[in-house]
């Protein structure tokens, strides 16, 4: 009965030691929980939480733990890791496509210069970079969109089990490759509005620098493009917030089922 007894503890530690080990790392680097600016032992509590929560419904897909030896068991570990820094890392590139279009938008309104910390990126951005990045990340919570994540770390288990093989890295490189590519360009249809408004700006100052030489053009064009920046941008932040929404969401399921 004893022996029964800590064999049953034993594959069950082990078991929850491996789904921590996935779980435990998408969290910690996932949007949201897994920002720079909260606190490490906030981000631990929250992936010993959801491990715990997780691991009854992972479990069924687990391989059988009962011989399994050390060198096993410690490829399994590193596996898991480099799983769950697959799934956060996914996450975060696509909540990149934010401050992709707030620098494209910095630059095309005259602030580009304007450079600020930026929490999300965990390093120097543009002004509405940070702005949008932040706003990104609460909303992500908001429309419960956090779900997902959690939705692709259960699923993760049936695309990428326990001790994949080694080929299976190619697609993951390839699949960080797309969502790079995708990313960038949700972050530059987000810009589009302001490109333009750019653009004819820049159009109309030529031709009035060419009828009235003597107008300082450079002078006047500069606090002319803030201007009218920070008004398309005040027209359009709830669009760009909400197609940047729906892309999130659209890019997340499809990655996590073609993974």
């Amino acid at each position: 009965m004893d022996s029964l007894l800590q064999q049953f503890v034993v594959e069950q530690a082990m078991v929850y030691m491996l789904v921590f080990c996935r779980i435990g790392t998408t969290v910690m680097i996932m949007p949201g929980i897994g920002d720079g600016f909260v606190p490490t032992n906030i981000r631990l509590l929250f992936a010993l939480a959801f491990a715990v929560i997780l691991a009854p419904v992972a479990a069924q897909y687990l391989p059988d733990l009962d011989n399994v030896n050390g060198s096993i068991l410690i490829w399994y570990i590193v596996t898991e890791i480099l799983i769950g820094f697959f799934i956060g890392s996914v996450a975060r590139i696509f909540l990149a496509a934010l401050d992709v279009a707030g620098m494209l938008i910095s630059m095309n309104i005259g602030l580009g210069s304007a450079q600020i910390f930026n929490p999300q990126m965990a390093a120097q951005g543009s002004l509405i970079g940070a702005f949008l990045s932040i706003t990104g990340a609460l909303l992500l919570f908001v429309t419960n969109l956090h779900h997902m994540l959690i939705f692709g770390m259960v699923e993760s288990y049936q695309t990428f089990p326990v001790g994949f093989e080694l080929p299976m890295i190619g697609g993951m490189a390839l699949t960080i490759v797309r969502a790079v590519s995708q990313s960038f360009a949700i972050g530059f249809y987000m810009a589009v509005p302001f490109v333009t408004v750019s653009l004819f700006l820049y159009i109309a100052m030529g031709i009035l620098g060419r009828l009235m030489p003597q107008i300082q053009v450079f002078v006047l064009a500069l606090p002319l493009q803030i201007t009218l920046g920070m008004i398309v941008l005040s027209l359009t932040f709830s669009t760009i917030m909400l197609f940047w929404l729906n892309h999130y969401d659209e890019a997340i399921q499809i990655f996590f089922r073609q993974m």
